[in-house]
């Protein structure tokens, strides 16, 4: 991913709907499109978010109604592994929203792994900013309702190797859904240290993963206040009651028919979703 142009746009709007509609029919029928980059080595991260945004129309144009946003590449491990140096982010339809303890069809999505995250949930519309005037992590702690574990199921449209940063944020960064902990897991933003929350994640009672949340840019509230100020450049902002998928702490464990993940998010509870 080293060397991928990040600022203005290379392909015409002919080719940039032509890739999206590509992606929304490997999505329809649960299959994948071979890698985007090679086809046009001069498509910036500009581009990618153009695409990902005609996706977006289209699915809006079907009925789909976006209820938040997820970010990806949030850890330094994995900026430092692709060459990238920050986070990407995508669109979360309500149909994607699933509660914990569902079980789900394997076969909904492709190359399909389970990450483990914070969502923070608005009570208040939040605008972002560039320059000196950004948002900060205060002002997002001073604008969520609460905070929730969650799981997010990576869901990949594009051939796995060889993808690069544009491949993947025009590919709605990978997101196939997110699994929401119940009532009883929410905390208010304020009520612990957002840095310090560790998980275990657990595959058929097998442990396969831990972190901590603060591997998510140092802090998940640091993560959701890139968010704000990185949509407000593409014209877009969060409303009341929208939720933000700040960025997984563990590295993406693969899932198969039949397996049963839980997550269990320190003192707070567990996070389930089994796999049919």
């Amino acid at each position: 991913m080293t060397g991928v142009p990040q600022t203005g746009r290379t392909l015409t709007e002919e080719q940039t709907v032509a890739i999206a509609d590509d992606l929304l029919r490997a999505a329809t029928t649960g299959g994948t499109i071979d890698l985007i980059s090679p086809r046009h080595p001069r498509m910036t991260v500009e581009d990618a978010y153009a695409v990902q945004r005609v996706w977006r129309q289209r699915r809006e144009d079907q009925g789909g109604t976006v209820v938040g946003h997820k970010i990806g590449l949030t850890s330094k491990a994995m900026q430092d592994a692709t060459g990238i140096t920050e986070p990407d982010y995508g669109v979360i339809f309500a149909d994607q929203v699933i509660r914990s303890g569902e079980r789900v069809r394997h076969d909904r999505w492709s190359n399909v792994r389970v990450e483990v995250e914070l969502a923070f949930v608005l009570k208040h519309d939040l605008a972002g900013v560039a320059g000196e005037d950004a948002i900060g992590a205060a002002d997002v702690i001073a604008a969520t309702d609460y905070v929730v574990p969650a799981l997010e199921i990576l869901d990949a449209h594009v051939q796995l190797k060889g993808r690069t940063i544009v491949d993947t944020i025009s590919d709605n960064a990978a997101l196939g859904a997110m699994v929401l902990g119940g009532e009883d897991l929410r905390f208010a933003p304020d009520a612990r240290d957002l840095r310090w929350i560790g998980a275990q994640c657990f595959v058929n009672d097998q442990i396969t993963e831990t972190g901590v949340s603060g591997g998510v840019l140092g802090d998940p509230a640091l993560s959701a206040a890139w968010l704000v100020n990185r949509i407000a450049g593409h014209g877009d902002g969060l409303r009341a009651g929208d939720t933000i998928l700040a960025g997984s702490f563990t590295r993406p464990v693969w899932a198969e028919v039949g397996d049963h993940f839980r997550v269990e998010y320190q003192d707070l509870g567990a996070v389930e979703v089994s796999f049919e």
